[in-house]
């Protein structure tokens, strides 16, 4: 057994594990470092959301919270405002119609990155979760099914004679 090792270490360097790694992942160290990770992620959001966290901080917290649901719920807003008291609806527009175009501008550039950046963030994950199943159904595959040799259908006849010398 160990002149069969030390004739693969010699023809594969570092041997055929090492060798095969370059091919194919370590699933047991990825593992393990996909666990890392995520425990890692855990610590921080534990430390993060502790509650030992200062006034401010859950105030900055609740703001982040608002930007969305304060749209749902204004939209719909608008529409009864405008059919409760369309008098008072109408000065609020008219109002809004007096702001300055580049002040349009800029709220609409704000609005824009912020939802266009969760927008980005959201797809990203979606994209890498799609591309992880995709990496384990091709692995799968390769493990089930075993690479067989490819057998030509037919004897070609040029090469049949090279072989035979003739």
């Amino acid at each position: 057994m160990g002149l069969i090792e030390n004739l693969m270490g010699f023809v594969f360097g570092g041997g055929v594990q090492s060798t095969v790694w370059v091919f194919r992942k370590n699933s047991e160290k990825s593992d393990i470092r996909s666990h890392v990770l995520q425990q890692a992620a855990l610590t921080q959001f534990a430390t993060e959301f502790r509650s030992s966290r200062s006034g401010f901080d859950r105030f900055i917290d609740g703001v982040n919270c608002l930007p969305r649901p304060a749209l749902a719920f204004g939209v719909p807003g608008f529409f009864i405002a405008a059919t409760v008291d369309p008098i008072w609806f109408a000065d609020r527009m008219a109002g809004l119609s007096l702001m300055l175009e580049p002040l349009w501008w800029l709220l609409g550039a704000i609005v824009s990155f912020y939802f266009g950046a969760l927008h980005q963030s959201k797809s990203f994950e979606i994209r890498a979760q799609d591309m992880q199943k995709q990496a384990e159904s091709i692995e799968q595959t390769l493990q089930t099914n075993a690479i067989k040799p490819v057998r030509a259908r037919h004897e070609n006849a040029t090469v049949a004679e090279w072989r035979n010398g003739t």
